[in-house]
């Protein structure tokens, strides 16, 4: 089991910044993907971003130059530069590996035009 707690959501104008955070515990594998998704109201949840424990990033085309994923053990931080009202959704931390897939609670991003 893998237990995982986000932080870091809220208002924030367009062009402004957040960062969240996403916390794991449990029994963690060495070898693992961690990622934030996104489902904005009416919409199917997306993968925003992931990052293996090898490190290797992938991102939705839409964020590509203003979020960044980074790790550090079994944290995973997302920081969203330049948002915009799209990016408005409630975002999930996801941990996967090949014995787990487990979600977070979920953190609400709003950002106001």
């Amino acid at each position: 089991q893998v237990q995982l707690v986000e932080s870091g959501g809220g208002v924030v104008q367009a062009g402004g910044s957040l960062r969240l955070s996403c916390a794991a515990s449990g029994t963690i594998s060495s070898t693992n993907v961690m990622g934030w998704y996104r489902q904005a109201p009416g919409k199917q949840r997306e993968l925003v971003a992931s990052i293996t424990s090898g490190g290797s990033t992938t991102y939705v085309d839409s964020v590509k130059g203003r979020f960044t994923i980074s790790r550090d053990n079994a944290n995973v931080y997302l920081q969203m530069n330049s948002l915009k009202p799209e990016d408005t959704a409630v975002y999930y931390c996801n941990f996967r590996s090949s014995y787990a897939n487990s979600w977070g609670q979920g953190t609400q991003v709003t950002v106001s035009s």
